[in-house]
């Protein structure tokens, strides 16, 4: 079933405000199961660079996302800010996930810090918890008064070591005992029907169609 999205019919094409690489995957992925009548130009493609996200919370940063690639290349705009939260430590990552070991983007020295500093919180026999969270700001223009928000969250825990092959970020620490398998360890299909990413993509066309 195809959506019908109440956009301006003169602006068919929307930029989606990432140039990670793992998030514009996924992000193809999902526009295209959910069979929009839209062009979803990834912001690298017209030259924009990251916003600087100085906001102190998910929801700060996706706007503050959104209102820059809108900006620049005067479309409607789609951004995108996630982590993980990992209740033990204070919430921490947060929204410093993709820098938590200071090297924006560098997943195994972020995994490898992660394991480090809940190494001495563990407990035999007893899981670390934590949370996945994807946040979707939507402008229609930069100065869009209204953004609509949307937002999921992935319940899982979080492991000692390293399993799987796919996915990025913290994908193969986080372990989600219904399936036994870690993020990293799901095919893409898999991912994006329980991800905290699929799950705000779906509550945001639920938002936009309902309009």
């Amino acid at each position: 079933m195809t959506a019908t999205l109440h956009s301006d019919p003169a602006n068919p094409q929307w930029v989606l405000a990432s140039n990670n690489k793992g998030k514009l995957n996924e992000f193809k992925r999902l526009f295209k199961a959910a069979d929009l009548n839209i062009d979803i130009i990834p912001q690298g493609e017209l030259n924009i660079e990251d916003a600087v996200e100085d906001g102190l919370s998910f929801i700060e940063n996706a706007i503050i996302k959104a209102r820059h690639a809108s900006r620049i290349s005067g479309l409607p705009a789609i951004a995108d800010d996630s982590g993980l939260c990992v209740p033990a430590l204070g919430n921490a990552p947060g929204i410093y996930s993709a820098r938590y070991a200071g090297e924006h983007g560098n997943d195994a020295n972020n995994n490898a810090k992660l394991i480090a500093d809940l190494k001495p919180l563990r407990q035999q026999h007893t899981p670390i918890t934590g949370y996945f969270v994807c946040v979707l700001a939507f402008v229609r223009h930069a100065d869009d008064p209204l953004p609509i928000i949307a937002q999921g969250l992935w319940q899982g825990e979080i492991l000692e070591a390293p399993q799987g092959e796919n996915g990025f970020g913290y994908d193969p620490l986080f372990w989600v005992p219904d399936l036994q398998l870690t993020a990293a360890a799901m095919s893409p299909e898999q991912k994006n029907k329980i991800s905290h990413r699929g799950l705000a993509i779906n509550s945001l066309l639920k938002q936009l169609t309902s309009q």
